[in-house]
């Protein structure tokens, strides 16, 4: 599936994440881990990449906003039913 420059790649024990536009080009790895277990196989890079931006964010670390002010990155934690509302109530 992509999606503006993001192209994501199931396979069997990862999920890569590849990222790119005419001045970056990346990957992202995303595997089973210590704190994943949790998760359905298909929702991992989902779980992932939500409870690392959460756990980022908390540790209030200027340089960690900073950096991610700089790039347009921002990250918000939705309430567990806040998918579910975001369908029911049009944007404004």
């Amino acid at each position: 599936m992509t999606t503006s420059g993001l192209d994501i790649i199931s396979g069997n024990d990862m999920t890569r994440i590849k990222a790119v536009c005419e001045h970056q080009r990346g990957l992202i790895y995303v595997v089973p881990a210590e704190r994943s277990w949790v998760c359905a196989k298909e929702y991992l890079p989902a779980h992932a990449l939500a409870g690392f931006f959460r756990e980022l964010t908390a540790l209030d670390n200027t340089e960690i906003q900073g950096l991610m002010q700089q790039w347009g990155i921002y990250f918000r934690q939705l309430p567990n039913d806040q998918e579910e509302a975001d369908t029911e109530t049009p944007a404004k």
